[in-house]
């Protein structure tokens, strides 16, 4: 807390001053303007007391006002006039005001002890102007006086320093500027940036087809195609409960979360950082495959492709296997190296002429 540690260091070279004066006090004498400037510091104190009353009956007035508001929000609460988070923020003012006045009293008893230690003063030195007796007394009520305030100042900022349950690093502040907070509210979000997981949304229909320890590839963004960067990682677990999610198209989906943990913990990547997931659900090798949008359905129920040949499309039945978003296993149908059509259109038909491009 800087305020109150400024306040601290203050109140230390006030508590300085005092003891180096007292400590002059036996070769010192009261000179010419001393009674003069006593009855100046009382006049200061008594309208510095004076404005600390008027705060304090500010402080009272907003203070009623304030539960006042309070209660009437309590009852439009239970008449349901108002939510609840209204009735919470009168109630919270109402807290506020009274801390406000609280304050306010603390300032008018420091101030009223300014006064009297002014008044004595003041009296010391008009009546003993050759005894230094009396102003060791005032010295002493002096170093009193702010050996007290400093005692409740670091009292308040031994308070204000609240020391979090864990170790980490801070990742998000939520409360950035002073004020009242209620219990429970969030200060800081502490966390351990080496001990990341991977949380990735899938649609509920894949879900069921994902196991735990199923491998995970991440695109770093660190390039595309070949060029990219693969992470791996690895299927910790998939929630049992899903979510609706609104896509981009404006549809409502039924997506799960899928946890994953990195392989790799030095990898360079923070917390609430958007990745590219690819979860691995099988794999072969040596396996034919064909992309997807060269396929389209054939005898009811069957999958076909044109197959090019000699410049002319020819329709032939495949079997599929596995397929993903992007590619199919061809099971039967197909052979290495024979080129296809993509996009196939209804004017293609068997035996079209076509050109590649």
């Amino acid at each position: 807390p800087l305020p109150l540690n400024a306040s601290v260091q203050e109140a230390l070279g006030r508590l300085a001053e005092w003891k180096a004066q007292r400590a002059g006090v036996e070769t010192q004498r009261p000179k010419a303007g001393t009674i003069e400037q006593a009855r100046t510091r009382i006049r200061a104190a008594e309208a510095r007391h004076q404005q600390a009353m008027a705060r304090v009956m500010e402080a009272r007035a907003a203070l009623a006002q304030a539960q006042r508001d309070r209660d009437r929000a309590r009852q439009l609460e239970a008449s349901g006039a108002i939510s609840r988070q209204e009735r919470e923020i009168t109630e919270l003012n109402a807290t506020t005001k009274a801390k406000e006045l609280e304050t306010a009293l603390l300032a008018t008893r420091a101030e009223a002890s300014e006064v009297e230690v002014a008044r004595a003063a003041y009296a010391v030195v008009q009546q003993t102007q050759t005894d230094p007796d009396y102003l060791l007394k005032v010295y002493n009520a002096r170093i009193a006086s702010t050996e007290a305030e400093l005692s409740k100042l670091r009292d308040e900022a031994a308070r204000t320093e609240i020391r979090s349950p864990v170790s980490g690093k801070v990742l998000r502040i939520h409360q950035k500027s002073a004020q009242f907070i209620a219990a429970g509210t969030p200060l800081l979000e502490i966390g351990n940036p080496s001990k990341l997981e991977l949380v990735i949304d899938v649609l509920s229909a894949d879900a069921t087809k994902i196991k735990p320890g199923n491998p995970i590839l991440i695109n770093q963004g660190l390039g595309s195609g070949s060029n990219s960067v693969l992470i791996p990682a690895k299927v910790r677990l998939i929630e049992p409960s899903g979510f609706t999610k609104i896509s981009a198209l404006g549809v409502e989906e039924q997506r799960v979360n899928v946890i994953g943990d990195l392989i790799d913990s030095s990898q360079l990547f923070g917390d609430a950082y958007r990745v590219d997931a690819q979860i691995v659900i099988w794999h072969g090798k040596d396996i034919l495959k064909t992309p997807i949008s060269s396929l389209f359905r054939c005898n009811q129920s069957s999958w076909c492709v044109f197959v090019v040949e000699q410049g002319k499309a020819y329709q032939r039945s495949i079997e599929l296997g596995h397929r993903s978003d992007r590619e199919a296993e061809v099971k039967r149908g197909l052979n290495q190296g024979e080129m296809v059509i993509l996009h196939s259109t209804d004017q293609i038909k068997d035996g079209t002429q076509v050109t590649s491009r």
